[in-house]
């Protein structure tokens, strides 16, 4: 039994210990301390702060549903009676309805039918009327956002060249120039049109 303690169980226990402190204390530490350092608003969440308040993050989207507004993509993200517009943070995720799901068809074309009614009937872009896999996509094509500049710039009696400057400036291009797609930052635009970016 001493042998076994000695040479089986107190190593194990060493090796645990010794791994859980380099694992689980050592390695986490200095990951969060370089990114701290080398990436603090990265770190923290991305957060907008406007006037000493936090007003979100322009990773994680938010459900906008003024005219004035630039709107996102719809959010199946923690659906419920309670909550129907989504955009719920602590349960991220897609509907996972297959393309052929009558309650897909029916949200899809009732969305539709209430863009054209809002937008004018140009082509409706996808992303407007479908929902993304996590359900909070902070970002459209810009199409998505070009269909909506007349809409915006209506409610807030401004010229259509405002808002498509503001779109412009909330534009991030493919990464490297080839990586991924055009993108606008909802949020972004939001305050930039409200005048709360400095």
């Amino acid at each position: 039994m001493r042998s076994f303690v000695r040479h089986q169980l107190l190593p194990a226990i060493a090796l645990l210990v010794a791994l859980t402190v380099v694992a689980g204390v050592a390695y986490p530490a200095a990951v969060t301390a370089i990114a701290q350092v080398a990436f603090p608003n990265q770190a923290n969440g991305s957060m907008i702060v406007v006037d000493g308040k936090t007003v979100g993050s322009s990773l994680i989207g938010q459900a906008f549903s003024d005219p004035k507004y630039l709107w996102g993509r719809p959010s199946a993200a923690g659906v419920t009676d309670a909550n129907p517009g989504g955009y719920d943070a602590n349960a991220s995720g897609g509907s996972n309805l297959g393309p052929t799901n009558k309650n897909l068809l029916d949200r899809v074309t009732a969305a539709v039918d209430a863009l054209r009614a809002t937008n004018g009937n140009a082509p409706v872009p996808v992303d407007l009327v479908t929902t993304s896999g996590s359900g909070l996509d902070p970002e459209i094509s810009p199409d998505a956002a070009e269909y909506q500049v007349a809409r915006i710039a209506a409610a807030r009696g401004i010229g259509e060249e405002v808002v498509r400057a503001a779109i412009g400036r909330h534009t991030e291009q493919p990464l490297f120039g080839f990586l991924g797609k055009p993108r606008v930052n909802v949020l972004l635009v939001n305050l930039d049109l409200d005048g709360l970016l400095r």
